[in-house]
């Protein structure tokens, strides 16, 4: 590649420019393929958004001589693409995006303060009163209502904020609670609080044996729930490990 903040990586030095490296800076990955049209029309846009800014490196993964790597990090359709930070992935998207989605990904890479919110309704909603733009509040609000089973409630909140990944798990835990069954893990199902890491176990184990759509949207929410717990590394990791495993 021409820039340095644009790099090609391999299944060899994956782990060293990748995982290692976020860990100082925050690393874009790129996972494409040279017959991919949309990867064509993705990949120019990308580097030109990571050029313009400082402190973050794209690394392009070709997924066609790098097959160890797309399926370690569950990679089902290209492009795709993960941002990586303190080692892990912290966000996401998948297929052509434009180029305002991929400028706010980038930016939201910047380290911010975290937030602290509160944990019962009134309270969070008199947060999204004060910062309707709060994307924190507006996901927590959402969780607790889908732990309700108020899918109704839940979804406007979320749909302003799909690309992102862990409002994209979200809306497809609205999506399985709304088409119900049998094939929905107890995890999912009304007070069952997906987001906790223990609970991720049982909805891996459902995607084994669930349809195909049913398997695409359990994929969302688990990747999503990864995504928003990034402070708890190992088992994050293994849980990817696990996914990757129930995919393939």
């Amino acid at each position: 590649m021409g820039t340095a903040s644009v790099i090609d990586v391999s299944d060899a030095t994956f782990d060293a420019d990748v995982v290692e490296a976020s860990r100082q800076a925050p690393v874009v990955v790129d996972f494409w393929a040279a017959w991919c049209g949309p990867c064509r029309a993705l990949g120019p846009m990308l580097e030109e958004v990571v050029s313009a800014r400082a402190g973050v490196t794209l690394a392009k993964v070709d997924v066609d001589h790098n097959p160890a790597t797309a399926t370690r990090f569950a990679v089902r359709g290209i492009p795709a693409v993960k941002a990586f930070r303190d080692g892990r992935v912290v966000n996401e998207f998948v297929g052509l995006q434009p180029r305002s989605v991929v400028e706010r990904f980038v930016e939201g890479l910047a380290p911010a303060p975290a937030e602290a919110l509160p944990a019962d309704e009134a309270g969070l909603r008199a947060v999204l009163r004060d910062r309707p733009d709060s994307v924190a509040a507006a996901r927590a609000m959402a969780a607790l209502l889908l732990d309700q089973g108020r899918i109704e409630e839940a979804e406007p909140l979320l749909a302003p904020h799909a690309h992102d990944a862990v409002s994209d798990g979200l809306l497809a835990r609205v999506e399985l609670l709304r088409e119900g069954g049998e094939a929905l893990p107890a995890a999912l199902r009304a007070g069952g609080g997906a987001g906790d890491l223990a609970a991720l176990h049982h909805v891996i184990s459902a995607i084994r044996t669930a349809s195909p759509q049913t398997r695409s949207r359990l994929r969302r929410v688990v990747l999503g729930a990864l995504a928003s717990h990034d402070d708890h590394g190992a088992e994050v990791e293994a849980l990817r490990r696990d996914l990757a495993s129930a995919l393939f």
